[in-house]
């Protein structure tokens, strides 16, 4: 391999593969330079493990003349059969270089060796990529050159893994704070705390649909229930309401025991008011939905659920608030207080979803005026409605 191909994918990395906009771009630019400079290389993957709850990593696999490919696994591969064949497995667990030559009858105990034996490969090696938190990570190593990868081109893949690994480890950094933060404070949110919006009074005032739910009976439900079983119940209970607001645009604030805030932007780039509350209503009757079918057993009885959600559309201030060095990134705000105060009133009507009179003005279908109602805080009564299709239901 040339030496001077080499030390110049190796000066490009050092200075941070900054002419790449992205990873698979960076990945593609390696592998092609390195063909330049004379590796043999067919086939390349790099495979990062993650600090999410439920992707154990992802795969980035180059091939010559391809685009790359990009792929994640979650944590139900660590029990797979392929898994525990796998090379990487390994690496992962030892830290240590494998290699498979097609050649070699020893490498038939990896059944990728002899899945790339038919697309002409004749030598694979997996070498460990560690980061400096001490995590291992993995990329792999595969050429169709008769006689497979000499000493010199094995020399080559060692010596390049160092500046690999620290720009990688950059990039996953960058993309672990996005994911922790996308799962603990929502996508829109973490994505003004990565570009800077950190300090307490940072907010600004948006125009939104508010989403505001609480579980029917959970009072009672953690009385009689072991504490890990109702935890159990909430995230089933969660799931039903999460998947549908993503799913039409919204985004979770935050969860509050048994509630549920969310909030469902409207600006210039999801649409109209009344386009962004129709999505709301749908997701709103896709979780009712959910909630209805939802069956829990716990011992001889199976357990059924009710929700309540109010939903109502106007201005609110979201952005930091906290005290010392402990900040929320929340909304609040008359609008958010009105939501609260409705999603109680749900409970007394025997509703699932009420709105507000501002909502039901914007988003024109099936409701019924449930009448007028004083609400704590708030100086006049408010009109609140309820869809027509729904039958009230007291509770006991």
């Amino acid at each position: 391999m040339e030496r001077s191909g080499l030390q110049r994918v190796i000066n490009w990395l050092i200075d941070g593969a900054r002419s790449s906009g992205s990873p698979a771009e960076m990945i593609a630019e390696v592998c092609e330079h390195l063909v330049e400079a004379g590796l043999p290389l067919w086939r390349f993957g790099i495979f990062i493990r993650t600090l999410h709850p439920e992707i154990f990593g992802r795969n980035f696999i180059w091939r010559q003349g391809q685009e790359v490919e990009i792929g994640s696994v979650d944590f139900e591969v660590l029990d797979s059969p392929e898994f525990a064949q796998s090379p990487l497995r390994i690496v992962f667990e030892q830290g240590v270089e494998v290699r498979g030559r097609t050649d070699d009858p020893d490498s038939a105990r990896f059944p990728i060796v002899n899945d790339m034996r038919a697309e002409g490969v004749t030598d694979y090696i997996a070498v460990p990529m560690p980061y400096l938190d001490g995590s291992i990570h993995a990329t792999s190593w595969m050429t169709r050159r008769p006689g497979g990868f000499s000493d010199d081109d094995i020399a080559a893949i060692r010596i390049i893994m160092a500046p690999l690994a620290r720009v990688s480890e950059i990039i996953s950094l960058r993309r672990t704070a996005e994911m922790l933060l996308d799962t603990y404070v929502g996508n829109r949110a973490g994505a003004r705390i990565l570009g800077g919006q950190i300090r307490r009074g940072h907010n600004d005032t948006m125009q939104a649909a508010i989403w505001l739910s609480d579980l029917r009976g959970f009072t009672a439900l953690s009385d009689r229930l072991p504490a890990e079983t109702v935890v159990e119940i909430l995230n089933r209970y969660f799931d039903c309401q999460v998947t549908a607001i993503r799913g039409h645009g919204g985004e979770v604030l935050k969860f509050m025991g048994d509630g549920l805030l969310a909030v469902f932007p409207i600006d210039e780039y999801v649409g109209d008011a009344a386009h962004v509350c129709t999505r709301v209503l749908e997701a709103a009757r896709e979780s009712r939905a959910s909630v209805e079918a939802l069956a829990f057993p716990v011992g001889e009885i199976v357990e059924r659920f009710r929700f309540g959600v109010a939903l109502h559309v106007g201005n609110i201030l979201y952005g930091n608030i906290g005290g010392g060095n402990r900040l929320d990134f929340t909304c609040i705000g008359p609008a958010v207080n009105l939501a609260a105060r409705l999603e109680k009133i749900t409970g007394r009507l025997g509703r699932t979803v009420v709105a507000s009179e501002s909502f039901a003005n914007v988003c024109r279908e099936g409701w019924h005026e449930l009448g007028e109602f004083p609400i704590a805080g708030f100086s006049k009564a408010q009109r609140v409605y309820g869809l027509a299709e729904e039958t009230p239901v007291v509770m006991a």
